[in-house]
């Protein structure tokens, strides 16, 4: 530990924004994994489906937003999610 009073605080801040991160990081792969349960469940519902992957990529955003994670990690995160839903929707489809 520091022995800086200023530093001390630098230390509690970001041992805070630390474990902040870590839970949003954790709700976000929560949210990608309903997502992607629902796409690939043997009878999938279009419309769970879909809107698993509309909060999916609502909170992904968030995440984003923050800095938690970066930009291109957040849209490529997106893609696939979208991509695995237009799958879906397509078997369905036919």
């Amino acid at each position: 530990m520091p022995n800086i009073k200023s530093v001390k605080k630098d230390v509690i801040k970001s041992r805070k924004n630390h474990q902040r991160n870590i839970s949003a990081k954790s709700a976000m792969k929560t949210f990608i994994k309903k997502a992607r349960t629902a796409a690939d469940s043997h009878t999938p519902d279009m419309a769970e489906t879909t809107e698993a992957v509309r909060l999916a990529c609502k909170f992904i955003d968030k995440v984003a937003e923050r800095s938690i994670i970066h930009k291109n990690q957040a849209a490529r995160k997106k893609s696939r999610l979208m991509k695995r839903a237009n799958k879906v929707a397509a078997t369905l489809a036919v």
